[in-house]
């Protein structure tokens, strides 16, 4: 006698399979938002304290001036000018994805006046600005609308 599966049995097997299928593309769907905001908060902890670092080094050196940019010859976040005379010192270990253009998203915008729009990757429209005042690196959180609640849902 020979053994093998039912149709039954194999249409089940193909009815549960589809079910776990239908529940973990989603999930695995968000987990690629979740990373590149994830990244984005990173990004903000890091550049936050090497601002700290730098302003500490300053400090030791006997140099009070303020910490005005994150740019060095256009290339911001990598590298900015830490000494008077323009010797360049490696801020950020690792490269911060700078937008290409309008079609990106999950990346970020120097907006060459002090400010920074990261645009939030599930949605390119949706963006926060952070600003460099006073050698703190911040975002407006007290603001109305999506760009408040993305602002508390990078920093807090």
């Amino acid at each position: 006698m020979k053994r093998a599966f039912t149709m039954i049995e194999l249409v089940f097997v193909i009815v549960v399979i589809g079910i776990l299928a239908s529940i973990a593309i989603p999930k695995l769907a968000a987990t690629r938002d979740d990373a590149e905001i994830t990244k984005a908060i990173a990004t903000i902890g890091a550049v936050k304290s090497s601002l700290a670092t730098e302003r500490q080094k300053r400090i030791i050196r006997g140099d009070f001036t303020a910490i005005t940019s994150l740019s060095a010859d256009g290339d911001a976040f990598s590298t900015f000018s830490a000494d008077k005379d323009g010797n360049k010192n490696s801020v950020l270990e690792s490269t911060v994805s700078e937008c290409e253009d309008n079609n990106d998203a999950g990346c970020w915008v120097d907006n060459d006046d002090g400010t920074y729009t990261y645009r939030m990757p599930y949605d390119k429209t949706k963006t926060v600005t952070f600003s460099l005042t006073n050698g703190r690196f911040d975002c407006n959180s007290s603001i109305s609308g999506d760009e408040g609640k993305n602002c508390k849902s990078l920093t807090q």
